[in-house]
């Protein structure tokens, strides 16, 4: 049986790399065509409230502004969403293009008239997804998953705070409470391994009743009902003639 599960979780962990470094092949060929051919895709990123800015919903998180910025954001993605696509396989593609889409829509909603790029505010909702994830379904998995990215990240908390120069704090800040969003929508989606398990004892058949010793309802009967019983039987035993 090992022999079988072992394969089995090996290529579960294969297909979770998958989508994620899918995408970091993506910003970072994206980002080294801006940059070998001298170009500036900041045009492409989220300008709050206009029209031509609505496609940096799409675009913005595959801009970024130098190989720090790209780097920054490349690791904690890779980590986070392949930790999203491996433990919460139900919902994982769907969080995070929800947390993708979200994230966008809120920072032209509510960002600074700026344009705003780069994968930070993904970034930040994976982070809070899987961390509101422990509070939500409350199971050991999921706990111990919020501990470890707790540990990993509490630093990131100070990347939500307002009037940071070059940072986009709204596009954090609106992507961790995405994060939530989307941890509480699908937080009844359970996966196979966050089941709990029936006590043994509450799996075992109850004992039919004619494994009793005495009747059930004897203690229920009344001083009536027993001396019913008795001259209903003693009637019988009459009109049966059987007198020796």
């Amino acid at each position: 049986m090992d022999q079988i599960v072992q394969p089995a979780k090996k290529n579960r962990f294969v297909e979770s790399l998958k989508l994620p470094f899918q995408f970091l092949v993506l910003i970072w060929v994206v980002h080294l065509v801006q940059f070998l051919l001298g170009l500036d895709l900041g045009f492409l990123g989220i300008y709050p409230r206009a029209f031509f800015g609505l496609k940096g919903v799409l675009f913005a998180p595959l801009i970024h502004a130098d190989f720090p910025h790209l780097i920054h954001n490349s690791t904690p993605f890779f980590v986070l969403s392949a930790m999203i696509m491996f433990f919460y396989r139900k919902v994982a593609v769907r969080s995070i293009i929800m947390i993708y889409l979200l994230t966008g829509l809120a920072v032209w909603l509510f960002a600074r008239s700026v344009f705003h790029i780069g994968a930070s505010g993904v970034v930040y909702g994976l982070v809070s997804f899987v961390f509101w994830n422990g509070i939500f379904r409350r199971n050991v998995k999921s706990i111990i998953l919020a501990l470890i990215v707790t540990f990993l990240y509490s630093g990131f908390f100070m990347g939500i705070l307002p009037n940071q120069e070059g940072i986009s704090w709204e596009s954090h800040l609106l992507g961790g409470i995405i994060g939530i969003f989307t941890s509480f929508w699908y937080k009844d989606e359970i996966e196979r391994d966050e089941h709990k398990e029936i006590p043994s004892w509450e799996r075992e058949p109850k004992l039919q009743e004619d494994t009793f010793f005495l009747d059930q309802d004897i203690f229920e009967k009344t001083k009536e009902d027993r001396i019913k019983e008795k001259d209903d039987d003693l009637s019988d035993w009459f009109s049966s003639g059987t007198f020796r």
